[in-house]
């Protein structure tokens, strides 16, 4: 079976229109107030592209950001350029173009690890349109699945579609360099093209997003299955070539290490080590869910105290999966590898580095769903190829028929999940319908602020200031939303309740904002004195209601 490299990029391009095609939905969508106005809109550096731009891009840690991510926003300042300001489109846009080639890339790197064991695997003469299937369904599986909208929608996590052109064409290079090594002397393709190539790529990752720091274990793993180079040649000599690629990880790993300690890391204090490994093992096994069953896939899911006994119990079978698969080494070597290759990228965003309260995040299966995507079209197709050798028509049509019932699925769950980003509305009132919690009521009535819906937001920061009570919340938290519902009253003309938050949050903490904000309730309500008198205490203080830290 010969497949022409023009066939491959074919089907590789095939798959980024397809994606292409889904996500044109998201062009549709706006910045949310889930960090995109600080990564984003409030970002003032990005609205510049010069010489000083990349100097800061270079030399400066976003505290938001809590990562060294030059080229991050180096990608969101040529937007800014590009599409003439703060263009939520154009934003969309080049997110689903990166998704879109990076999806490219995993054809590319289907071929690569596939094509001789697809070979050998094919029972007889298999059909010239299998393999292209197979290279077809590897592209579509990790593209078109709904756990990567997140991803590719949240404007903030465009740091992860970039890191992921970047980790891919990384590993695509030393796939390549893998195979021309063969044949070839040690020193002469060490410094080969492919391989410099590879680590520049790698190096580009790491500024992009440091989660593939990972990357050259990940490397070791493929030499070991599917490349079959720890058999070939010393452990040592495979070791030698990933001396760059890890020295890039160490030097990463130490700016983010001191990154999060300064940022504030949460405390082994309020979180121990054995519910670390409970929050751990029950992101690994809703992962797993997720990737298999993709329903109840949220925006943003909170870590709730006490913990759920289900975390321990899908912690518990989560280990237990892993230790079958890895102990399943004997009898073949996918299975451990996959699991690996899924296992790896995702270690470095697990809860034993928490720096925040999120229980998982979908975005976080972007490089770990590469592996997992091959092996499902691999095994599909080798396994339909099985059938149509068994002579049994029925059930290799079914076969068939099943496939693109699971790609077309994909594609319309994927379709509705992007909608859930339309805007902050939609965003946080699909997370309230299903996981309902305080901040979510809090960021929706700031939406519905900033649209003029002010009795809509007065209702949500009433329900947040109702769970704030009934769980203890910090007497800051409840200030600032009695602030922020008097704002709301206010925006809604109803000045005599918006005094009486004001009042309410003036009591405990006099913050000069809220004086002013006072002030101008009561000069609407015609009470000129006492606004004047607020307005002496605001100090010069003017300007939107926002969240103070103390």
């Amino acid at each position: 079976m010969k497949v022409s490299p023009r066939r491959t990029i074919a089907v590789a391009a095939a798959v980024s229109i397809i994606c292409m095609i889904v996500y044109l939905r998201a062009l549709s969508c706006d910045f949310v107030n889930f960090d995109d106005h600080d990564f984003i809109v409030n970002l003032v550096p990005i609205r510049t592209f010069d010489l000083n731009f990349i100097k800061w891009a270079f030399t400066t840690v976003v505290p938001i950001a809590g990562a060294w991510i030059p080229l991050n926003w180096i990608s969101l300042a040529l937007d800014y350029q590009l599409w003439g300001g703060l263009n939520p489109l154009g934003f969309h846009l080049t997110s689903a173009l990166l998704h879109a080639a990076n999806a490219f890339l995993v054809v590319l790197i289907a071929d690569a690890l596939c094509k001789k064991r697809f070979e050998e695997a094919a029972d007889g003469q298999p059909p010239t349109y299998l393999y292209p299937v197979m290279l077809l369904l590897s592209g579509l599986l990790f593209g078109l699945h709904p756990l990567r909208v997140e991803a590719v929608v949240w404007m903030t996590e465009r740091r992860g579609v970039l890191n992921g052109l970047f980790s891919l064409s990384s590993v695509l290079f030393y796939l390549r360099y893998a195979q021309k090594k063969e044949g070839s002397g040690f020193i002469t393709t060490l410094f080969s093209k492919y391989y410099l190539l590879s680590i520049a790529a790698f190096g580009c990752s790491l500024m992009a997003k440091p989660v593939s720091v990972v990357l050259p274990v990940m490397l070791l793993v493929l030499d070991w299955f599917p490349l079959d180079r720890l058999r070939k040649q010393t452990l040592l000599s495979v070791i030698v070539e990933k001396v760059p690629y890890l020295i890039l990880s160490a030097a990463i790993t130490v700016i983010s290490v001191r990154i999060g300690v300064k940022g504030g890391l949460i405390s082994y204090e309020l979180l121990s080590f054995a519910q670390r490994c409970i929050l751990s093992g029950n992101a690994i096994f809703e992962y797993v869910r997720l990737t298999l069953f993709p329903f109840g896939i949220l925006p943003q899911r909170i870590i709730t105290s006490p913990f759920p006994f289900s975390y321990t119990v899908k912690a518990t079978l989560a280990v237990m999966a892993i230790c079958l698969c890895l102990g399943s080494v004997r009898k073949n070597r996918w299975l451990p590898a996959t699991t690996l290759l899924f296992l790896i990228p995702i270690f470095p965003v697990l809860s034993f580095f928490q720096a925040n309260d999120w229980l998982y995040g979908p975005r976080h299966t972007y490089l770990a769903s590469v592996a997992i995507s091959i092996l499902a079209a691999y095994g599909f197709t080798v396994g339909l190829n099985k059938l149509r050798c068994f002579g049994v028509r029925s059930l290799y049509i079914l076969g068939m028929s099943v496939t693109t019932a699971v790609v077309v699925f994909h594609a319309v769950v994927t379709y509705q999940r992007i909608g859930d980003w339309r805007d902050s509305g939609t965003m946080w009132t699909r997370v309230i319908t299903n996981l309902p919690y305080s901040r979510a009521y809090f960021l929706r009535g700031l939406h519905y602020v900033d649209s003029g819906q002010y009795m809509a937001a007065v209702n949500d920061y009433t329900t947040c200031l109702e769970f704030s009570v009934r769980e203890n919340y910090p007497v800051i938290y409840q200030v600032n939303i009695y602030a922020h519902r008097g704002e709301a009253f206010a925006g809604a003309g109803r000045y005599e309740e918006a005094v009486r938050d004001f009042s309410t949050a003036i009591s405990r903490i006099p913050n000069p904002l809220y004086y002013y904000h006072r002030g101008m309730a009561l000069r609407a309500l015609g009470k000129v004195r006492e606004a004047e008198e607020d307005f002496r205490r605001a100090g010069g203080t003017k300007g939107q209601m926002r969240w103070i830290a103390s």
